[in-house]
């Protein structure tokens, strides 16, 4: 059974601690100071025998719809529309506040049932702090430790009387298909896509425009986006997963320990993603910051596209994208040939080309090629441009293969490979990407020599 659980609760009270708790895994930002989580965050969670998916929001807080903290619950309150279970938690250690009795009522008039957590209530004494809690309205409160999973027994048996547990021959058949083949061969498996950039160039508003609704939290303020958000769609049948990811700055820039956690998180995106959006702003294109973001996407090998965000404010200057073209082949020599796509997440133009390229983008980063093209290749090249001698005896490339792709890996086989130039191997890589049209995505080049140390040369 499949079911959507949604975490509420005043700021800091720890609701990203007990969503990790759950997942498993340290996804969500924990830190001490209060408002560390802005956006709603999903993961799969796992509790006894149920599997469920379980929402992280921001912290509620009484405040001007308009403001960023107005923002944040509205993201909120639409997790509780969404949601089949409501897990309420309260801070025991600071008693029951105003704020707790304020927002207890929001919950209960969402009709839905509510599961009542008396968190960080460690001990006997947090267990006897946590009596206050009845006074909520909402039921026998559950003394819990989310940071260190006291109360999970009790949660699991409340869960129970929300959803109890019936077996049936569907879920049989559930628990086969659970113990079949894993999903990685799977053709619906969603194209993973990260959308990274500096802080304040638009990615939050880029997504939201995809998707056709406003899932994630945007404003005029930079540095909205703390958590690599991750949001499934669907775009003309393809699935995609896109991953929203805080803003990137200057690491001398980069003084306190959220802003390190945030960016760790989106750099975490990248080496997930197939492919990688670097969303640049049109008015300040290409600073020292993309490059440096560059660097990070070549290393993880993951394809690339560029998408120039804010691109109405611009398009009216004469050669502008020609320019930009022409600085991109300069500047991204190591994924030669990404597409740049200029666009506008406000409006929505280019959008849908953005998505087309990242789909291309990932088709050619999973792209093969035959021993026997590659061979034929190494041919022709050496042929035009033999490999320079050293100490009087000229370099051998004997044999070519692919060993993997995604991104594109390929061996070149032969003697003192360990004396060829740099440039000559700039030389073939430029010349693999040509030949067998591999546009926008990092190539690997691996020189192996032979093993004998006796083969005649």
């Amino acid at each position: 059974m499949s079911f959507t659980v949604v975490l509420v609760g005043r700021p800091n009270v720890g609701k990203s601690t007990l969503f990790n708790r759950l997942v498993g895994k340290k996804l969500a930002l924990v830190d001490d100071q209060p408002g560390v989580t802005r956006d709603r965050r999903a993961g799969e969670a796992h509790l006894g025998d149920f599997d469920f998916t379980v929402i992280d929001t921001a912290g509620l807080e009484e405040s001007a719809e308009t403001s960023l903290t107005g923002r944040m619950r509205a993201q909120t309150e639409t997790a509780i529309l969404d949601a089949d279970v409501i897990f309420f938690l309260i801070d025991v250690r600071a008693g029951v506040t105003p704020s707790d009795r304020h927002f207890a009522t929001l919950v209960r008039r969402a009709g839905k049932p509510v599961i009542l957590l008396a968190n960080k209530a460690e001990g006997k004494i947090g267990m006897m702090e946590s009596y206050e809690a009845f006074s909520l309205g909402l039921g026998d409160p559950i003394p819990f430790s989310g940071e260190h999973g006291e109360g999970l027994a009790d949660l699991y048996e409340a869960l129970r009387n929300v959803f109890p547990r019936v077996e049936s021959e569907d879920d049989e058949s559930e628990l086969d298909d659970a113990d079949g083949d894993s999903d990685s061969d799977d053709p619906n498996k969603p194209l993973r896509i990260a959308i990274v950039g500096r802080p304040n160039a638009g990615k939050s508003t880029l997504i939201n425009r995809l998707i056709g609704e406003e899932r994630l939290l945007t404003g005029p303020e930079a540095g909205i986006t703390r958590d690599s958000i991750s949001v499934e769609w669907n775009f003309k049948g393809c699935p995609i997963k896109l991953y929203d990811t805080a803003g990137m700055r200057k690491r001398a820039k980069i003084e306190e320990k959220l802003e390190k956690l945030a960016v760790s998180d989106g750099l975490r995106a990248v080496k997930f993603a197939e492919v990688v959006v670097l969303l640049l702003d049109a008015t300040i294109p290409f600073e020292k910051q993309d490059l440096a973001i560059l660097s990070v996407i070549e290393r993880e090998g993951r394809a690339l596209v560029v998408g120039v965000n804010k691109w109405d404010l611009v398009a009216n200057e004469a050669g502008r994208f020609q320019r930009m073209v022409e600085d991109a082949e300069r500047l991204i020599s190591n994924v030669k040939g990404a597409k740049i796509v200029p666009l506008s997440g406000l409006n929505g133009s280019g959008t849908e080309q953005l998505i087309e390229a990242c789909i291309k983008s990932a088709e050619i980063w999973s792209k093969r090629v035959s021993t026997g093209q590659i061979n034929r290749w190494l041919e022709g090249v050496l042929e035009k441009h033999p490999p320079p001698a050293i100490s009087g005896r000229r370099i051998k490339l004997r044999y070519a293969t692919q060993v993997k792709s995604r991104p594109p890996h390929f061996a070149i086989f032969g003697t003192q490979l360990d004396g060829l130039p740099d440039s000559y191997t700039r030389y073939l890589i430029n010349s693999l990407r040509e030949t067998f049209d591999l546009p926008g995505t990092p190539i690997r080049l691996s020189l192996r020599t032979s093993k004998n140390p006796y083969a005649k040369d």
